[in-house]
């Protein structure tokens, strides 16, 4: 499958800020930590030197193990939530502003309802867990050593319905702003009005004219010359300075409605989304650049052209991630309003909040290029009300005044037969969110002509129906599957249950050991299952290509007992030809292809030849006796010419522990990391994709373990012990760099296998 990247992607370097500013200093290092209430944690005079000393981002729930009876239930994934205190302690000499200078604390998210303290006196506080803020520290700054304390309290639970994590989870920074200078992001907005001479492709522009806005005390167009358009597949950004900062700009246009569809620089374009949480899978909340960077690669590996940002504001990081690499966004703002969905979130601070949290969304993200819309809302549970209409209305009109040059959509939905009565809602948005409603798209054409849909999340299994909507119908102008990845929280969704366990849906039941979400295209650890090649080859690989994928379905039966599929999953289908005590059975092959035919071989042996179309779904299912050995299936063209082919081959025992590196250098800065694959392989060094092994980790010289985990979702093993089992023969080491240069060697042994996997990587 054709893929096209900036040159970012491909070689792992760190992400282009959105914008660069002076007098800006990282906060991250040096911080005590404890996981209570303190009495007098504010004060200067406090004794903190027993307490944990950590670096930012920290999120203390993920060194936990999951509990059965933890607070945050099988929602927030079995973690304790509760309360800490963060301090740290800063010279005057680091401290120092000059005439007509203010200090500032820029929390970039803390997870939640925190106080901010100086020298022992309250500066600033904020409730939502999911947006930035900044705290005036200037009146407070003292002589001598300035002592900076945080509360957090996440206690009052269950609050978030998904894995929120606990603590400073994102970056802080200090930062120094001069009202006579234009120094503020917050105050700058730049945005393409108006392009001249679009090539036919929509990949440039003779000329493209942008607008440049600071606050009052500017106001004025520029002209580029000769331009590159920003676009998934050439995602190319321009310096634009402006006073003391320099913003990264993507020149792009785009237009819809219900005739034409989405067009992005002229050219049509079928919108292909993942749902994303804000976790990064095994670090919990820990919001590295890193791993921003490499959940939105992930997505684009995936095949995927949006992200719905679900259901909060995520980090700078992240969209500066999707504008160097090609990725568009719905910013979503909020997951419920008024009316609670649980029993401590966002309903109690919503009439206070709301105007501060999305302010603090749009003038963070509005000079991202990658942002086509702003999301209002999810499926909220006042919609039969009147009073939704209202709130909707208010919502996007504080958007709008910061923002008017992109649509605000929100995700509606209905639990029961009535739609039709929320149209007065839909009216509000510009482009109207289905969560799981494709089936009344048609209707609704007919009654609202001129509505433009997407449908903001969708059923995994359902992959070829709503990629048909979208490519037979103009007015739904995309797809947003739930989920691009697994995440934490939300416990069981989207897993299929074998014998002795609960059948019931995720909210149905309680599901512990399992804390976290199966939906996902993308596990855990970052392996693509089946239907993530699947949807990828629908939306991404023309009629005739030779691309093919060869995946085979768990038997039903097999040695876990009766499968049993719930809404969000599908079927178990592995590449594993590992089927031990199958033999002789009958078992199914998945074979996806847009080729006209599939020829599939075991031990070189024809076992069926079968023709593959859209009346198939672009699959075939082949059924056929297990036999161990090589199972390989080939694309065959219309002349019977074989093209490409995909292979599955049976493994031996495990032999030994591969490790594979995302990178084999990281950055001497304290916040860079690697990702290593760990994989059980047997004596010819195949995957054994049915191996589960315990294995152990050491990590040392100049960087530090951070997690080590499997996308086992039972595994309750805190994901940064150094203990893990494999799961499916795999799992994952994420290594942290320390602030020194020199080398790190990180060692993997299991008691299960003779010999030692090691691998060695450049701190500089």
């Amino acid at each position: 499958m054709k893929r096209l990247f900036a040159a970012i992607g491909l070689l792992g370097l760190t992400y282009i800020p959105s914008v660069a500013q002076n007098k800006i200093t990282s906060l991250d290092f040096g911080w005590k930590f404890i996981e209570q209430n303190v009495t007098d944690g504010h004060l200067s005079v406090l004794d903190d030197s027993e307490w944990q000393s950590v670096d930012l981002p920290h999120d203390w729930d993920i060194y936990h193990k999951p509990s059965a009876d933890a607070p945050t239930g099988n929602g927030g994934g079995y973690y304790p939530g509760g309360t800490g205190w963060y301090r740290k302690q800063i010279k005057d000499t680091e401290l120092k502003v000059n005439d007509g200078e203010s200090l500032w604390l820029h929390f970039e998210g803390v997870y939640q309802n925190c106080k901010v303290f100086v020298n022992g006196q309250q500066a600033g506080q904020h409730f939502y867990g999911y947006t930035p803020f900044k705290v005036d520290i200037t009146p407070f700054v003292a002589k001598g050593i300035n002592t900076i304390a945080v509360l957090v309290d996440n206690s009052q639970q269950p609050n978030c319905r998904w894995y929120s994590g606990s603590g400073i989870y994102r970056h802080v920074w200090l930062e120094t702003y001069n009202d006579n200078k234009m120094d503020d992001p917050q105050k700058l907005f730049v945005r393409t009005v108006q392009i001249y001479g679009m090539a036919d492709d929509g990949t440039r522009a003779d000329s493209a004219v942008v607008r440049v806005t600071y606050d009052g005390k500017l106001d004025e167009t520029r002209m580029l010359r000769n331009v590159e358009l920003w676009s998934p597949a050439n995602p190319k950004l321009y310096d634009i300075k402006v006073g003391e900062l320099t913003v990264k700009h993507g020149v792009r246009t785009f237009s819809y409605d219900a005739t034409r569809g989405f067009l992005l620089n002229g050219q049509p374009t079928l919108i292909s989304g993942a749902c994303v949480h804000h976790d990064d899978g095994i670090l919990g909340a820990m919001a590295f650049d890193a791993a921003e960077i490499r959940k939105v690669r992930l997505m684009k590996e995936a095949g995927f052209n949006l992200i719905r940002t679900s259901h909060n504001p995520q980090t700078r990081a992240m969209l500066d991630a999707c504008d160097s690499l090609g990725m568009m966004v719905v910013d979503e703002s909020f997951d419920g309003w008024y009316a609670e969905k649980n029993p401590f979130d966002y309903h109690l601070a919503i009439d206070s909040c709301f105007r501060e949290d999305l302010t603090a969304m749009v003038l963070r993200d509005r000079n991202h290029p990658c942002i086509i819309s702003y999301s209002i809302g999810n499926e909220v549970i006042e919609r039969k009300e009147i009073r939704v209409i209202h709130t909707a209305q208010k919502f996007k009109d504080v958007i709008t005044a910061l923002d008017n040059t992109r649509p605000v959509t929100e995700a509606l939905c209905a639990w029961d037969s009535d739609w039709e009565i929320y149209d007065p809602h839909a009216a509000v948005l510009d482009i109207v969110g289905y969560n799981y409603m494709m089936h009344k798209a048609e209707s609704d054409h007919e009654r609202c002509p001129e509505r433009v849909m997407w449908q903001t999340e969708s059923f995994p299994r359902d992959a070829f129906a709503n990629w048909k909507h979208t490519v037979d119908r103009p007015y739904i102008i995309g797809d947003m599957v739930w989920t691009g990845l697994d995440y934490l929280g939300e416990s069981a969704i989207g897993l299929f249950h074998y014998e002795g366990e609960p059948r019931n849906e995720h909210w149905q039941a309680t599901h512990f050991p399992y804390h976290g979400a199966y939906c996902g295209d993308v596990d855990l650890i970052g392996w693509r299952k089946p239907i993530s090649h699947y949807r990828d080859l629908l939306w991404n690989t023309e009629e005739g290509a030779s691309d093919i994928y060869l995946a085979v379905r768990e038997p039903d039966y097999y040695t876990n007992g009766h499968v049993t599929e719930t809404m969000w999953s599908v079927w178990p289908t592995w590449e594993s030809w590992n089927w031990a005590g199958w033999e002789g059975k009958d078992i199914e092959a998945e074979i996806y292809t847009k080729a006209p035919k599939v020829r599939l071989y075991l031990n070189d042996k024809i076992v069926a030849e079968k023709d593959v179309n859209i009346g198939t779904q672009y699959k075939a299912i082949i059924k056929l006796p297990y036999q161990p050995g090589v199972l390989k299936a080939v694309s065959v063209d219309t002349n019977g010419k074989e093209m490409s082919e995909s292979t599955l081959r049976t493994s031996g025992k495990p032999a030994s522990l591969r490790l594979t590196a995302d990178r084999n250098h990281i950055l001497s800065d304290g916040q860079d990391l690697a990702y290593i694959k760990v994989e059980v392989v047997d004596h010819d060094g195949n995957l054994v994709p049915d191996a589960a092994i315990p294995v152990s980790v050491k990590v040392a010289g100049k960087a530090t373990l951070l997690a080590a985990a499997s996308a086992n979702l039972k595994d309750i093993e805190p994901k940064t012990s150094p203990n893990v089992t494999t799961y499916k023969g795999q799992a994952l080491i994420v290594v942290r760099s320390g602030r020194k240069t020199g080398k790190a060697s990180i060692s993997v042994r299991s008691s299960a296998i003779d010999g030692i996997g090691t691998m060695t990587l450049r701190v500089e």
